[in-house]
């Protein structure tokens, strides 16, 4: 305690400060870089997780939307086949002038709904080759995220093990850990 300008140690305080000038503990000391490496490797898989989710949910909407597009497509061609419908019709029950101008407009119809078609079947191909996509990429994230919580339970252990003592359980730390960074292994190489 202080006094004035006199300090007084307790009899602890001797002993903490010679514990807190003394040699460090040397499985503690590894623990520590361990879970630090542990760390900055979570990090990074952490990152990728979420770079791959967003880049799933991209493709995704795109998807959304050339599927949609595809679709407006599709009824855009109904509607031309509608109206060739009623062109052949008028060609049918007419004669001479009226019937060559309906037959002009069953033909043009026929022309665009060509164009349509191609257009329609070349949306839902981009759809598709979108959805593709985003299922590989669900899939990396996936590894991503397994990778993420390997690594967690590998930092977990490293704090038992200090608690612990048990090299074991520092052992055990470092197979998790391993794993984690096979699967983020897995994950880098799109597999």
């Amino acid at each position: 305690m202080s006094a004035g300008h006199f300090h007084v140690h307790g009899p602890h305080d001797h002993e903490l400060e010679h514990a807190a000038h003394s040699s460090a503990d040397p499985l503690a000391g590894r623990i520590a870089v361990m879970t630090a490496i542990f760390a900055t490797i979570g990090a990074l898989f952490g990152y990728m997780a979420g770079a791959t989710q967003n880049e799933a949910l991209m493709f995704k909407n795109e998807a959304a939307i050339r599927k949609t597009e595809a679709s407006d497509q599709w009824n855009f061609y109904q509607a031309k086949s509608s109206k060739q419908n009623m062109a052949e019709l008028g060609a049918a029950l007419t004669t001479g002038e009226p019937q060559a101008r309906y037959q002009k407009e069953v033909d043009r119809y026929k022309k665009e709904k060509e164009d349509i078609l191609v257009d329609a079947k070349k949306l839902e191909k981009a759809s598709k080759v979108a959805e593709e996509k985003s299922e590989a990429a669900i899939h990396n994230h996936h590894r991503w995220a397994q990778a993420m919580t390997l690594i967690q339970i590998g930092i977990a252990l490293a704090a038992i093990t200090i608690l612990t003592r048990s090299k074991g359980m520092g052992f055990a730390a470092l197979g998790v850990a391993g794993a984690s960074v096979v699967l983020g292994g897995l994950a880098f190489a799109h597999l």
